[in-house]
């Protein structure tokens, strides 16, 4: 081949078009009403009711198909987590010269287990798959021999006698006070390895409840009432459903109900607001057929509520689609009203577990208002759609009534 050749050759492929990388958005535009999935009770609906007048029952039976409001046994012992998946903890009695005891083994209310020792503050560490704990008393300490699972109980409950103590348990850079009941401290298997799973048992008719903390105490009493009985029938629908993921009946957290433990009770001048609610409404548990339901609830809709089918796929008859104005009141909801999030283009491709995402398309839309499904298209043209409500799950934006407002490059 001449020189001549080759120097025509390198003119013309210098004109030719080379073939250019897809340009990724970096980011991606919502705008939408209210926060959290939207099935069963509005909680700013709920305010909203009892703001003008109305009681707890019709505030429920509102939110609620087809239900009664019974009572019901409530005595039973919840195991709740507080601590899911971590690699250390400690726990600490707050009342000088009450001492922690710790346990060897899974000590229930009526089993007898020697006392393992005594301490000021007891550390865990996950080692293997055993739970390692150190004890502290005073300005000495001492690790103690392995095992899988460790109980750790306080005075004044009912495993032990004494004064009353609350206890706080530290993990995670959290902190939480707890006044009641015992805890359970064990290694649980998970894919990259053992971690720590905390449990707190504690009755759920008032031990539980009292902890609870799902909607502010200075709400009208008529609210509090319907999240009282609400969150009672959430936990026995979910009560001796033992999970071994974390050890638990329930989450501690969103994922179940927020369980704030003793703060919640002592909170200033409204504390025992909520405490007297609970008390007021002991039992009382919303049925239908009998039976306790899960009794769902989220802070706000986009104006009505969802269908738990439209939700997560499973159908409840006691789940309707009804008008929800207070989600939409400013003076009561102005965060949610409306809002705005920009989603990062790695949060996106991860939702819908694809390498990339360069569009998004709404298929449809929900007669409550919700997305019914969202799909994504990746660069190299691959298509996977998602529920509406899995991709705010997964994406975190605060609920599923949104529209796509733009991408950015």
């Amino acid at each position: 081949m001449s020189k001549a050749f080759l120097a025509l050759l390198l003119v013309f492929s210098t004109l030719i078009p080379t073939a250019h990388a897809v340009d990724l958005p970096t980011t991606f535009s919502f705008q939408g009403s209210g926060y959290g999935h939207g099935v069963g009770l509005s909680q700013m609906g709920a305010r909203y009711m009892a703001n003008a007048g109305q009681s707890a029952e019709q505030i429920i039976k509102y939110f609620y198909k087809d239900v009664e409001i019974e009572p019901k046994d409530d005595s039973k012992i919840l195991r709740v987590n507080i601590g899911n998946l971590i690699s250390s903890a400690k726990i600490s009695s707050t009342l000088k010269g009450s001492q922690l005891q710790i346990i060897q083994g899974d000590a229930g209310s009526e089993s007898v287990i020697p006392v393992f020792s005594l301490a000021d503050s007891i550390s865990f560490s996950v080692i293997g798959s055993t739970v390692s704990p150190r004890i502290t008393n005073g300005k000495t300490s001492q690790v103690l021999p392995r095992s899988r699972v460790f109980t750790v109980r306080w005075s004044g409950t009912r495993y032990l006698e004494g004064p009353e103590t609350v206890i706080s348990v530290n993990h995670s850079g959290l902190s939480q006070r707890l006044r009641y009941g015992q805890i359970q401290v064990k290694a649980i298997k998970t894919p990259t390895g053992y971690r720590i799973a905390i449990t707190n048992s504690v009755r759920l008719a008032d031990e539980y409840l009292w902890g609870i903390s799902e909607m502010p105490s200075f709400w009208p009493i008529a609210a509090l009432e319907a999240q009282a009985i609400a969150s009672r029938t959430y936990a026995l629908s979910k009560a001796g459903v033992y999970r071994s993921a974390c050890d638990c009946d329930l989450y501690g957290s969103i994922s179940d109900q927020t369980f704030l433990g003793y703060s919640k009770e002592i909170e200033k001048k409204f504390g025992v607001v909520w405490k007297d609610v609970v008390t007021r409404t002991a039992g009382l548990t919303i049925t239908q057929s009998g039976l306790p339901i899960t009794a769902y609830f989220s802070s706000s809709s986009g104006g009505k509520t969802e269908l738990s089918i439209n939700a997560w796929g499973t159908a409840r008859a006691y789940t309707q689609i009804v008008d929800d104005p207070g989600s939409l009141d400013l003076t009561i909801n102005p965060r949610f009203v409306t809002w705005n999030r920009e989603v990062p283009q790695s949060v996106i491709a991860a939702a819908f577990v694809l390498p990339d995402v360069v569009s998004l398309e709404i298929l449809g839309m929900n007669e409550s208002g919700t997305v019914a499904q969202i799909q994504a298209t990746s660069s190299t043209g691959v298509k996977v759609a998602l529920r509406g409500e899995t991709f705010r799950s997964r994406t975190k934006i605060p609920s599923a009534w949104f529209s796509l407002v733009s991408v950015q490059n």
